[in-house]
């Protein structure tokens, strides 16, 4: 069972200062990611989830339950954050949205074939050990089933540079040592190059300095006060259960 506080979180909870704090402004960035398909073309070939179940952990207001369920025979969201599971339930597509986190997933021994974490708990670092949610993972997948994580890519793309420019490995890891903690663990990791692609440069603007809110992205801001595209690389960790 969930170790509730006081205001009904897990007591392991920590709000997302993106999602959380703005999920209209999330919305948008949600819309703007790989509206080239590059990243879903990769997750299909490396874990297709067609006619299985599948788990989207950490699905925030749900944006991507719908589109699971145009394959998958079942789709299950699982939200720490309960101001957004109201959210999450009233997508299209029949999903299953239910409180719980990565250490807590409130589901049965061997009940899934798939798990996709999007930016979501997986930020391993040396002062943030990983480990429960793996573990808690593996308990609900079952033989033979699959956990892909959607990471940022460090190295690679603009969004990369702002990353640096904002020291945001301080605060969800080291890129090399994150590929490191997957790579001992047995996990295969592939980097997709895609964008942000956005309506306007006014929507960019928002959701960019919504990720930066430190001012770290003021100045790539006002060099492109134009543009509506940055490029974006994902790192697509594949760990699947034997």
């Amino acid at each position: 069972m969930l170790n509730h506080d006081q205001a009904g979180m897990p007591a392991d909870f920590f709000r997302a200062w993106n999602q959380g704090l703005h999920p209209d402004l999330y919305e948008i960035e949600n819309r703007a990611l790989d509206r080239e398909g590059l990243v879903w073309a990769a997750l299909a070939r490396l874990a297709p989830w067609a006619g299985r179940v599948i788990l989207d952990l950490g699905c925030g207001t749900g944006f991507w339950l719908p589109r699971y369920a145009e394959l998958a025979a079942s789709v299950i969201g699982v939200e720490p954050d309960s101001e957004l599971l109201a959210a999450a339930r009233a997508r299209p597509g029949g999903a299953s949205v239910l409180h719980g986190s990565a250490e807590h997933i409130p589901l049965p021994d061997h009940s899934v074939d798939l798990v996709h974490a999007r930016f979501a708990y997986f930020f391993p670092s040396p002062q943030n050990d990983c480990s429960a949610g793996l573990a808690e993972v593996q308990r609900v997948l079952r033989p033979g089933g699959s956990l892909m994580v959607i990471d940022n890519d460090q190295h690679d793309g603009e969004f990369a540079e702002l990353l640096e420019a904002a020291n945001a490995s301080a605060g969800q890891g080291d890129g090399g040592y994150i590929a490191d903690w997957w790579k001992a663990r047995g996990a295969s990791t592939e980097h997709v190059m895609s964008s942000w692609t956005f309506d306007s440069a006014q929507d960019l603007a928002d959701v960019v300095r919504m990720e930066f809110p430190n001012g770290a992205a003021e100045a790539w801001l006002a060099a492109g006060p134009e543009r509506v595209r940055l490029s974006y690389g994902y790192a697509l960790h594949h760990l699947r259960k034997p």
